[in-house]
């Protein structure tokens, strides 16, 4: 914006709203507090800053001319604007609507949002929040949703992102389970069944890289829904992976070796640039980032 093309005064343009919505000066000089002579004088300097004639002075008082009218559409975009501005830095636009898309793996959706959104809910009912569960990435750039929760960090520029923890993951199973292959050492799990969630051998090779040595014959079960994954697990059909605090606090189930070090990956909260822009989205993503960090 080239602000020097501003020939006016912001002031005098306010006198020209409020006369011409009062209809007259000494109305508008009540409303704005002003003296009529001071009102009037101001108005009078626009019209030679603007170098139009905005009122014509009749006996019944004055009426818009034709520049007058065609301008003021535009003074009162300008009075909106200010009273949005005003309203907002003296605190009185608490008011938060709209919607909030959050992407988040099953686990995260269904273990750790729940209760996160219904504190959201309590402290601004307007916002409406879209869970997207799902174990891919949705893209925010295309505006698949608003904010991310993800174990990577994303590198496109126009993102903006928070790493929120560390979780660390175990390995679970049903304490009959365990009792009958007799786990004592991680030699032992080669004659466990894992339920896998991958079809690609990430998870073969991640337990290998922990020394676990297994095979494809280790995974006789695979489901790429992470729920269906831990019901599994429940039931007593396998091993599997799962989040301390999910694990821990599941009764038919157990850590299958404690002693092994835990899986560790991290949590990265990700949002797009709007963030610097909509109150809203700011407002889910610095809760979302509070909540999951305690």
């Amino acid at each position: 914006m080239d602000w020097r093309s501003i020939k006016f005064d912001w002031n005098r343009a306010r006198a020209f709203l409020v006369t011409a919505e009062e209809g007259s000066l000494s109305a508008a000089a009540r409303a704005l507090g002003m003296t009529q002579p001071t009102l009037g004088r101001q108005v009078s300097a626009l019209e030679q800053e603007l170098g139009v004639v905005l009122f014509e002075r009749v006996s019944q008082g004055l009426n818009l001319t034709a520049n007058g009218l065609q301008l003021l559409e535009h003074v009162r975009a300008m009075g909106e604007a200010a009273s949005h501005l005003s309203l907002s830095a003296s605190g009185q636009a608490h008011s938060l609507e709209g919607s909030v898309c959050i992407s988040a793996s099953e686990v995260y959706a269904v273990f750790f949002l729940p209760a996160i959104i219904a504190k959201l809910r309590q402290q601004e009912p307007k916002i409406q929040i879209e869970i997207v569960a799902t174990n891919s990435s949705s893209d925010l750039s295309r505006r698949e949703a608003d904010i991310a929760l993800r174990n990577f960090r994303p590198t496109q520029p126009d993102l903006i992102t928070k790493k929120i923890k560390e979780v660390f993951a175990r390995l679970y199973a049903t304490p009959t389970y365990l009792q009958q292959l007799n786990i004592t050492a991680i030699s032992d799990f080669q004659k466990a069944h894992f339920i896998s969630f991958d079809n690609t051998g990430m998870l073969l090779n991640g337990l290998n890289e922990m020394g676990l040595n297994l095979s494809k014959k280790n995974f006789p079960i695979l489901t790429e829904n992470y729920i269906a994954h831990w019901e599994l697990v429940k039931q007593g059909l396998g091993i599997g992976i799962m989040p301390e605090e999910v694990g821990d606090a599941e009764p038919l189930v157990q850590q299958a070796l404690p002693e092994m070090p835990a899986i560790v990956f991290p949590i990265w909260l990700t949002t797009h640039r709007e963030l610097n822009t909509s109150r809203r989205v700011r407002m889910v993503f610095d809760l979302l980032a509070t909540e999951l960090t305690d």
